[in-house]
């Protein structure tokens, strides 16, 4: 069994609703069934099998990968005979030389478990090597585990450590001297929560605490439902569409602050190698506004977190008299709940193609092709009183706010008119927007409009 079909096969067995065995369409409106509940679980956050890019030097370079880029210093790419390879090619080190990322997985939470596989080169002696990880984008680096030795055989080393927030992978040579290694196969999988009766591994202030609505994974052939998790928000961003499908957050008091707005809009370069990156400027003449699905006036408590919110991941086009009126008193209003003594999960985001912008006329994208122009922008917004165990405190008399606007110039200013509820978008979309809580509670709030 060659090494995709293995691949698929593992994640399929996984009941993984959205599968990585092949490319995904845009995610597309459901049946009006209620979407079943996904159970809490381990989701893969990293699959690195070295079987793309090349590097045929030892000399220390970085190398573009289906992960991500590596940087291999006293390593390169291998294929021949001598190279123990799941596949066609592995890493293979020698020294004591390093194989790191460069880049930081931004999903990770609670237990992470860690493969590697690894054997000796050829006929070599055995050596010894190491995992590091960073949570600090490489700053600081902690070893986890013991050190592994090698074998004459490919073999799996696990490693099992706790982890929130980002991560970053060393594999370290450390013994063997001109004896070389391989390196195969990095897996990363993380215990997080994808939606379920009753709450799962999420805490409170959690900006997923009501659950991951398009059971999003943070796996690069997931391209169009693909896991964002961030410091100030957690997303599901869709490649095709170049738009968030959904953003997710949660607002209390501390958020708000005195922060000028930074109006930083920038590319984000987190996105996976070989992705289309949105530019602060995409946007420019079309007759769309840059519109923020995480508004920046709810992250002025620091400048780290308003400028956090201008990435482009987090912008979809929206009619100017949309975005600027209309969504903004909805926004205001929200914040006013909060000041009001109340916190709040807010959970926003688009869907469809085509809206009208300042410029009149259905437009469909923009950013020549690159970015498609939703039809409709929906937010759900829980308020549940200032206090602790959160998830526990949403009942069936808690205040559920669910709006769904057309993306037209022409719109109400008064958000109250489009006011429906949860299950409609749901309906519309194919989400579970709040699949942490139980069904019934489910049941009981999505099917109510905001009085």
């Amino acid at each position: 069994m060659n090494k995709f079909i293995r691949h698929c096969t593992i994640i399929c067995l996984a009941g993984l609703l959205f599968s990585a065995c092949k490319k995904e369409a845009d995610i597309q409106p459901q049946d009006t069934a209620k979407p079943r509940n996904i159970t809490t679980e381990s989701v893969v956050v990293l699959n690195e099998d070295f079987e793309s890019g090349s590097k045929t030097a030892y000399a220390v370079g970085s190398v573009a990968l289906s992960s991500g880029s590596w940087t291999l210093d006293d390593a390169l790419i291998g294929s021949l005979a001598a190279d123990l390879k799941n596949g066609s090619q592995s890493v293979r080190i020698r020294n004591t030389g390093t194989l790191t990322s460069n880049f930081s997985i931004n999903n990770v939470s609670g237990s992470v478990t860690v493969t590697v596989k690894h054997g000796t080169y050829g006929s070599d002696a055995n050596s010894t090597w190491q995992l590091w990880t960073s949570a600090d984008n490489g700053q600081t680096w902690a070893q986890q585990g013991s050190t592994i030795t090698t074998a004459a055989s490919l073999q799996t080393a696990t490693f099992t450590l706790t982890a929130t927030g980002s991560l970053r992978l060393s594999i370290r040579k450390v013994s063997g001297g001109t004896n070389r290694i391989n390196i195969d196969d990095i897996n990363v999988t993380s215990g997080t929560t994808t939606g379920g009766g009753g709450g799962g591994t999420a805490t409170d202030d959690d900006n997923m605490l009501l659950g991951n609505p398009s059971t999003a994974l943070a796996d690069v052939s997931s391209e169009n439902n693909y896991l964002m998790v961030k410091t100030y928000y957690a997303l599901s961003y869709n490649r095709s569409r170049a738009t968030p499908n959904w953003v997710s957050w949660h607002l209390q008091a501390s958020d708000l602050g005195s922060v000028s707005r930074t109006n930083d809009f920038a590319a984000d370069n987190t996105l996976p190698a070989g992705w289309y990156q949105v530019q602060n400027s995409s946007y420019s003449g079309s007759g769309f506004d840059r519109g923020h699905n995480c508004p920046s006036a709810d992250r002025t408590s620091t400048s780290a977190a308003n400028s956090a919110t201008f990435l482009m991941t987090n912008m979809m086009p929206q009619a100017p008299n949309n975005n600027q009126q209309t969504w903004a008193n909805l926004e205001n209003y929200t914040r006013s709940l909060v000041t009001a003594g109340n916190e709040v999960y807010i959970i926003c985001g688009s869907y469809g193609q085509g809206g009208t912008g300042s410029l009149g006329g259905v437009t469909t994208t923009v950013d020549n092709g690159h970015v498609t122009v939703p039809s409709n922008i929906w937010k759900v917004v829980v308020v549940i009183p200032n206090g602790n165990n959160d998830l526990s405190r949403i009942n069936g008399n808690t205040r559920v706010i669910a709006i769904n606007t057309p993306n037209t110039n022409s719109i109400n200013t008064d958000w109250t008119q489009y006011k429906t509820t949860v299950r409609a978008i749901e309906n519309a979309t194919g989400y579970n927007i709040m699949s942490n809580l139980r069904t019934s509670l489910q049941d009981s709030l999505e099917t109510k409009i905001d009085p």
